[in-house]
C-alpha cells in the first residue's frame, strides 16, 4: 500500500521562559530557570493510505500532541510531517492549502469545539464556502448531505449546538471535519466524552465513512477495547517516544516491550475471573525533566545497567512489528 502521511523525526518542546515577577525574584535569589516540556521525541510514523492507526499511551505521554502536529495545529520544534511524499514544511500558496485541508482533526469534546454561538449551518458550511469547495448556490445541499451522511435529518442546521446531545454533537464535529473533503482524520479521543452505547454508534459510523470515502484514521485513545476493534495498526507511546508499534492482532496477542505488556495485561477480560490486576508501579515521569536512557526504566521490572544510559532504538523485531527495547539485543 502507499504511504499518505508520514512523521519524520517529529519533536515537539514547550519552553516556558520566566516572565517579570520570576525575574525579580530571581534576583533576590530565588532559583528560577526556563522550564522545558519534552512533549514528542523524535516520533517516525508512517500512515498507510486507507489504514486505520491506533494510538495509545497514559495521560501526559504525548499523543494528542503528535495528532495535532500531524492535523498541522502544532509546529514541530523539529523533524517534519510529509504528504503523498511531500514536506509540508517546504510547501505554500494553494499545495500547503491543499495538505492543510487533506488532514482534519475531530476533538474530544463534542460541545467545547463547536462555536456555541453559530448554528449548525455556519459550523459545517462556513470552511467548504471560504475555500471555495462548493458554490454559494449549492451551500445548502451540501450541508445537507453531510448532515445526511453523518445520521443527522436536514432541519439539524437551523439550530445551536446547545440544542443537541453530546453524540449528536459529535456527529456535527464529524460533519464539520468531512466538510473539506479530507484524505486523513485525527480523531483525538473523539468518543472518550460519550456514553458506551453512542461509542459504538460514533465507531460504526467512523467505519461507514471509511468505507465510503475511502478516509484514513490516525485514532488517539485511552480505550484499548476500542482501539482493538477499530485499528488495522496499533502504535503505543511513552513520556513521548513510541516504544511499540505492531499489526492489532500481532500486538494483542503478544506485546513485546514490556511497557507494552504492562498495558494490555490490565485490559479486562470476560474470560479472566478470579484475577487481581496490578497497576504499573511508580509514577510517569515528568517530561520537565525525562530520565536519561530508556523513559520507562525507571518503572520497568526488567531494567538493565545499560537502559539507564542509552535510549533503545525501534527495531523490527518481525515482519510489520517494531520494538524499542533493548531486551532485543540480548
Amino acid at each position: 500500500m502507499t504511504v499518505l502521511i508520514e512523521a519524520r523525526g517529529l519533536t515537539k518542546r514547550f519552553v516556558k521562559r520566566p516572565d517579570l515577577a520570576a525575574r525579580l525574584a530571581g534576583r533576590l535569589g530565588a532559583d528560577v530557570r526556563e522550564e522545558t516540556v519534552h512533549a514528542v521525541d523524535g516520533v517516525d510514523l508512517a500512515v498507510e493510505k486507507g489504514e486505520v492507526v491506533g494510538l495509545v499511551g497514559e495521560s501526559g505521554c504525548g499523543k494528542s500532541t503528535l495528532g495535532r502536529m500531524i492535523a498541522g495545529l502544532l509546529e514541530p520544534t523539529e523533524g517534519e510531517v510529509v504528504f503523498k511524499g511531500h514536506s509540508r514544511s517546504g510547501l505554500s500558496g494553494a499545495e500547503a492549502r491543499a495538505v492543510h485541508l487533506a488532514v482534519q482533526m475531530i476533538f474530544q469534546d463534542p460541545y467545547a469545539s463547536l462555536n456555541p454561538r453559530a448554528r449548525v449551518e455556519t459550523i459545517v458550511g462556513e470552511a467548504p464556502r471560504v475555500h471555495g469547495l462548493v458554490p454559494r448556490a449549492k451551500t445548502d445541499a451540501y450541508i445537507d448531505d453531510l448532515l445526511a451522511r453523518v445520521g443527522l435529518s436536514g432541519d439539524a442546521k437551523r439550530r445551536f449546538p446547545h440544542q443537541f446531545s453530546g453524540g449528536q454533537r459529535s456527529r456535527i464535529g464529524i460533519a464539520r471535519a468531512l466538510a473539506v473533503q479530507p484524505e486523513v482524520l485525527v480523531c483525538d479521543e473523539a468518543i472518550a466524552a460519550l456514553d458506551v452505547s453512542i461509542q459504538a454508534q460514533i465507531l460504526n459510523l467512523f467505519m461507514d465513512l471509511r468505507a465510503s470515502l475511502n478516509l484514513t484514521y490516525l485514532f488517539i485513545s485511552h480505550d484499548l477495547g476500542v482501539v482493538e476493534h477499530i485499528s488495522d495498526r496499533v502504535v503505543i507511546m511513552y513520556l513521548g517516544r513510541v516504544v511499540e508499534m505492531a499489526p492489532t492482532a500481532e500486538l494483542f496477542a503478544g506485546p513485546n516491550h514490556p511497557y507494552a505488556q504492562a498495558l494490555l495485561a490490565e485490559v479486562p477480560r470476560i474470560d479472566a475471573r478470579k484475577r487481581t490486576f496490578e497497576p504499573i508501579k511508580g509514577e510517569i515521569p515528568s517530561p520537565l525533566d525525562p530520565p536519561p536512557g530508556c523513559h520507562f526504566h525507571p518503572r520497568c521490572p526488567r531494567a538493565m545497567p545499560r537502559c539507564c544510559a542509552e535510549a533503545p532504538r525501534l527495531k523490527t523485531i518481525a515482519p510489520g512489528r517494531l520494538s524499542a527495547c533493548h531486551l532485543n539485543d540480548a
